[in-house]
């Protein structure tokens, strides 16, 4: 079955980095556009970076464009998100997601920017 597992969350100081990993498993990842999406608290969930499957072609929200930087490693089925300059309205649960018929969704890893 299709598994997506976050991991590299936690609490960093404002102007601070982290660096998110997904690892993905059961399904043909070096084929599949991934994704990484956030919510913060009472906010709806959004795109924050994707990812086309050569790694290629990438997009990013505005809040996040110079900030943020996403990458593949389609040998360890791995894409992670490099953040920089992390600011406090980066606080959210961070996701990864892939879409192939249905959506997929990983549980959630939380990023909280604080002093």
């Amino acid at each position: 079955q299709v598994q997506l597992v976050e991991s590299g969350g936690g609490l960093v100081q404002p102007g601070g980095s982290l660096r998110l990993s997904c690892a993905a498993s059961g399904f043909s990842f070096i084929t599949q556009t991934m994704s990484w999406y956030r919510q913060a608290p009472e906010k709806e969930r959004e795109l924050v970076a994707r990812i086309s499957p050569s790694g290629v072609t990438k997009a990013y929200a505005n809040s996040v464009n110079g900030r943020f930087t996403i990458s593949r490693d389609n040998a360890k089925k791995t894409v992670s998100l490099q953040m920089d300059s992390l600011k406090p309205e980066d606080t959210a649960v961070y996701y990864c997601y892939v879409q192939f018929g249905n959506e997929y969704w990983g549980p959630g890893t939380q990023v909280t920017v604080s002093s």
